[in-house]
């Protein structure tokens, strides 16, 4: 059986994807068509933005097939996941995903995803040659924390990785443009263009360690840095931690031939009675800078593929990761830690 590594992406407007003798059809507002065998098993992931058409044949082939099909907004924004009922047939995995809480295992993968942020940060820092972490000194608070307790064990992880982050983004914020600089690192709404530009990209990150995450039949809501809360897919926040540095990375040599002009300013609201002003991309660099995200996750690095292959994508290795997280969770392997892509 052929890998499924095809993937169908309906972008722009006015596209439609059908089914024809076997074949998925895609055919433009010009009315060209472009035809992709299903029986071949090739294909992955089919991506849909807003503004196009698909057929319910398509929909029901994809559940009978288990091929995910991604929802996206015209910004490129990921809303929804559409995959087989099939999917959820994988119980084993869920079942070691929640005894990992109290065995020690959900502990040991807390520890190795922060350490492994930390020292990923560390190659962000070295690379634009900034002040490093002291990766001894952090290593040893990591590993000296008592395992008695995975709640304990979160509060203390997340006090070291905030001390780390706070050193982290001082000294990457001293690279942006003079015009453009900003004190602190702002998670969710934030008010000035540089952090909302953040945002935006690791929201787009969000989607492919989300996807992968549902790939590997793992539950998307039940993390091991992050704790359980209504609405926050805390694995899925978990898994982020791995590939920030990339996105960082590209963020700030995206910024160095950035201006005011770049941005707007957008009023929404942020409660039900508080109206606020956000600065954000304009529509041009919004796109520009998706581009350039999408080619990140679609670059070639030299790390092998589990199963042949000397190279693989950005992407790929998001989807190795959880796959192999879940194995390690299920007792096929010994130990689990992330592999590192290389910055360029």
């Amino acid at each position: 059986m052929k890998a499924k590594t095809v993937k169908i992406a309906l972008k722009g407007k006015g596209k439609y994807l059908g089914m024809e003798k076997g074949c998925f059809i895609i055919r433009d507002k010009h009315g060209d068509i472009k035809r992709i065998p299903l029986f071949e098993n090739e294909v992955g992931e089919i991506v849909v933005s807003s503004g196009n058409f698909i057929s319910t044949s398509v929909l029901a082939s994809c559940g009978f097939w288990n091929i995910p099909i991604i929802v996206k907004t015209r910004n490129g924004n990921p809303v929804a996941i559409l995959r087989s009922l099939d999917d959820d047939s994988h119980v084993k995995t869920r079942i070691a995903q929640y005894e990992a809480l109290h065995n020690g295992k959900g502990i040991e993968i807390a520890k190795t995803i922060v350490y492994s942020k930390i020292e990923s940060q560390n190659m962000v820092l070295r690379k634009h040659g900034l002040k490093e972490l002291d990766l001894k000194i952090f290593k040893s608070r990591i590993e000296s924390l008592n395992p008695s307790s995975l709640n304990h064990v979160r509060r203390r992880l997340l006090q070291i990785e905030g001390k780390a982050s706070e050193h982290y983004f001082r000294e990457l914020f001293k690279l942006l443009p003079e015009n453009l600089k900003v004190e602190k690192r702002k998670g969710w709404k934030a008010y000035d263009g540089i952090n909302n530009m953040f945002n935006l990209a690791y929201t787009l990150l969000k989607y492919r360690v989300y996807s992968a995450v549902l790939n590997a039949h793992l539950e998307p809501y039940l993390g091991f840095v992050h704790s359980e809360q209504f609405g926050k897919p805390s694995l899925v926040c978990d898994m982020m931690e791995l590939y920030r540095y990339l996105i960082d990375n590209l963020i700030i040599e995206f910024s160095q031939n950035l201006t005011p002009k770049d941005f707007i300013v957008k009023t929404e609201w942020y409660s039900t009675n508080r109206l606020g002003k956000r600065q954000v991309l304009s529509r041009e660099k919004t796109r520009e800078l998706t581009q350039k995200l999408n080619r990140l996750f679609e670059t070639k690095v030299n790390i092998p593929r589990i199963r042949h292959g000397k190279r693989q994508t950005v992407e790929t290795i998001i989807n190795e990761e959880a796959y192999l997280l879940a194995k390690y969770l299920r007792n096929e392997t010994r130990e689990w830690k992330s592999r590192v892509v290389e910055l360029n």
